[in-house]
């Protein structure tokens, strides 16, 4: 099973790298954006078949270790072996 985990600050968190992001692409033309938010994105491989038991291990992995969970807000995308 893998699974893929996006990490992004919580709103109302400032987010520098995000903002910088954002006047770097106005900079170069694109004057259509409005607002950037920046995260990480990390992708597991897990030995699992249950993907109900793979998705409450990589929530426990991202509340002690992938997350900053004060200032940060994880999604869990729980992808079966084909």
């Amino acid at each position: 099973m893998k699974a893929n985990v996006h990490i992004t600050l919580k709103k109302g968190v400032l987010d520098p790298q995000g903002k910088a992001i954002e006047n770097a692409l106005k900079t170069l033309g694109f004057d259509q954006v409005k607002n950037v938010r920046q995260g990480k994105f990390i992708e597991i491989e897990l030995d699992e078949k249950d993907p109900k038991k793979a998705e409450k291990q990589v929530a426990k992995m991202s509340e002690k270790l992938l997350a900053n969970t004060v200032i940060e807000d994880y999604q869990i995308d729980i992808q079966e072996n084909k």
